[in-house]
């Protein structure tokens, strides 16, 4: 299956290692210099000049990762993977 992410940037659901929301994890230091050091690396991409307001980090089929951020919530992400209905089929 596959997320979209904004513009045009599709990725593999199974690649992602994680969506978060870019106001509430920005807090800890941690996080920020994480994407800091991601960028450095070149290995951010930003997928819309608007507002930002999640990043999703996916593994690379080369290894490492891919940090990308989009305009769209990391709510509106977590629903598009489906991931939330799973849970809940989970008995």
């Amino acid at each position: 299956m596959y997320l979209h992410l904004g513009q045009d940037i599709v990725i593999k659901t199974d690649e992602v290692l994680g969506i978060f929301d870019l106001d509430t994890a920005t807090i800890a230091k941690s996080t920020r210099d994480y994407l800091a050091m991601a960028e450095k690396r070149g290995r951010v991409v930003n997928v819309s000049m608007e507002l930002p307001k999640s990043f999703v980090v996916c593994a690379c089929r080369e290894g490492g990762v891919m940090v990308y951020i989009s305009q769209i919530s990391s709510g509106t992400l977590l629903k598009r993977t489906n991931y939330i209905d799973e849970i809940s089929n989970v008995n």
